[in-house]
């Protein structure tokens, strides 16, 4: 009998740093953490392998010879990646500019900072809440993953989702809560 029970890859997202106590790294971790409201280092390290792999890529395909038929459609797959995700500009278009990516970059494209940058958050700390709470959307599609990368023809479709009490949605909890109340003593008074 066959089972509909989804398949998961339980490969790991991240990789521990080999000094686990190096001042200046600690250091420079909090920092990115305060700046971009993560939840824990975790987050960092995710992005930073994801970068470590974006960066392996592209050195491995600069190794090649240049008119290599691997280098030239995995680069521009590479690269059209690259610039889809805002992390590359139009004049950075090479594998060399690739190896140039930080981190801050990747944690620049992530929808808490963009929601925060674009004004409908108070804080960055109020964006991720914001998020996880489900009162935005992206192109109209409801995201709640604080850590969603956002493309660059995306940026512009970031907005309160249509069924949030902050947008034409129905009134939440607690004006659900006043509105009784008033009601009530609206009719205490006469």
């Amino acid at each position: 009998m066959p089972t509909n029970a989804q398949h998961r890859n339980y490969r790991k997202t991240y990789k521990t740093p080999r000094r686990p106590f190096e001042k200046e790294r600690l250091d420079a971790e909090l920092k990115l953490v305060g700046e971009y409201g993560l939840r824990c280092k975790r987050e960092i390290w995710r992005c930073q392998y994801a970068l470590a792999k974006l960066r392996k890529a592209a050195r491995t395909l600069l190794t090649l010879d240049p008119k290599d038929p691997k280098r030239i459609f995995e680069g521009a797959a590479l690269l059209r990646r690259m610039s889809r995700y805002g992390l590359l500009a139009e004049d950075e278009l090479e594998l060399d500019f690739v190896l140039q990516l930080t981190t801050q970059k990747l944690l620049e494209r992530r929808l808490q900072t963009k929601v925060f940058k674009q004004g409908l958050a108070k804080s960055i700390h109020h964006a991720r809440v914001l998020i996880r709470q489900r009162h935005i959307s992206v192109g109209g599609q409801l995201v709640n993953v604080p850590s969603f990368n956002v493309r660059t023809s995306s940026e512009k479709h970031i907005d309160i989702s249509a069924n949030s009490p902050y947008g034409q949605g129905a009134p939440g909890r607690v004006a659900k809560k006043r509105a009784a109340a008033k009601a009530a003593a609206g009719d205490d008074d006469e």
